[in-house]
């Protein structure tokens, strides 16, 4: 006789699964700990290098100021010069170091062809790396359009 099932219910199966969450934990703070000491071990090599004359600490980039006010005249490091001691003077920051960069101002009303005799001075003396110096624009004095201004 039977008074109940005769099958026995099979009761929780033991999970098979692996919890990986304190393991993605511990990995993401190793990363942090290598990602932090890294840089501090790569500069911890002792070295003692020899010594020479040849060897010279980085100088910081040299540049000279030429000005071109509107009458065309020149100014070398603010003293007025002539085409001929601009020349000369070029030449001799090349020679100094030929790394030097030009640091040219113009006035916006000298004429185009004063502003090259100046850059072909420059480069004839060795001296390539030229740079315009220009003031930004002051927006409260922004001129305004003319389609704004006819209405």
């Amino acid at each position: 006789m039977a008074f109940g099932r005769l099958e026995r219910t099979k009761g929780s199966e033991p999970m098979s699964d692996i919890n990986v969450t304190p393991l993605v934990d511990v990995m993401l703070v190793l990363v942090v700990i290598f990602i932090i000491t890294a840089p501090l071990l790569a500069s911890s090599i002792r070295l003692d290098l020899p010594h020479t004359d040849a060897a010279k600490p980085g100088d910081p980039p040299k540049f000279v100021t030429v000005v071109v006010d509107k009458a065309g005249q020149a100014y070398f490091n603010d003293k007025p010069v002539a085409q001929p001691e601009l020349a000369a003077a070029l030449q001799e920051a090349a020679k100094a170091n030929p790394e030097t960069e030009v640091q040219l101002r113009a006035d916006q009303g000298v004429p185009y062809g004063r502003v090259v005799e100046v850059m072909g001075a420059a480069q004839k003396a060795g001296l390539n790396r030229i740079g315009f110096v220009a003031e930004a624009p002051n927006p409260a004095a922004a001129p305004v359009p003319a389609a704004a201004a006819s209405r």
